[in-house]
């Protein structure tokens, strides 16, 4: 079965303006920056942070801790997906009392995040814990909602939602592909 070619559903610009609003988002809802660490899941989320992180030095005019949660290790599919090599977990100094920014490209089924969780829970115990993804989907199998999103994307289950990133891909765009029948 392979895909259908990609269709540009969101340029650079757009999402160079999502991640602009939602470093707003977030610094509003959390009366600033203080105590605020970001941190990405591997691999577009860590680029997606460090992009929040400059925004909301923009806004704030301090910088933002921003780190890495490599979640391989507590993935719920381990014994059904070939073996993952171990990514890396950078966490900038203690997430105790803090309030930890989970950052990820893409938001689908959940699981992902529910493994985020996981990993925080063996690194610290941070005060408050949000969501900030680039795209929600839906189509989730746990009750997982992000709290600061750049866009909604209604897809089919089926369809695969990619975001490309300038500092990888050589572009910024969000693409969505159906695969052939």
């Amino acid at each position: 079965m392979t895909n259908q070619p990609a269709q540009v559903v969101w340029d650079g610009h757009r999402i160079a303006r999502a991640v602009a609003r939602m470093a707003h988002q977030v610094v509003e809802s959390n009366a600033g920056s203080r105590d605020l660490v970001l941190l990405g899941i591997p691999t577009r989320g860590v680029l997606l942070a460090r992009r929040l992180a400059d925004q909301i030095r923009g806004i704030e005019g301090s910088d933002v801790a921003v780190g890495e949660l490599d979640i391989t290790m507590y993935r719920d599919d381990l014994r059904r997906q070939p073996t993952r090599a171990v990514g890396r977990t950078s966490i900038p100094g203690t997430i105790d009392d803090k309030v930890v920014v989970l950052v990820d490209d893409v938001l689908f089924t959940g699981r992902t995040v529910a493994s985020s969780l996981d990993a925080l829970k063996d690194v610290g115990r941070p005060r408050l814990v949000q969501l900030a993804v680039l795209i929600d989907r839906g189509h989730r199998q746990l009750p997982i909602q992000a709290d600061h999103v750049g866009k909604v994307l209604q897809a089919p289950a089926e369809a695969r939602v990619n975001v490309r990133l300038a500092e990888i891909d050589e572009l910024d765009a969000v693409t969505i592909s159906m695969p052939e029948a």
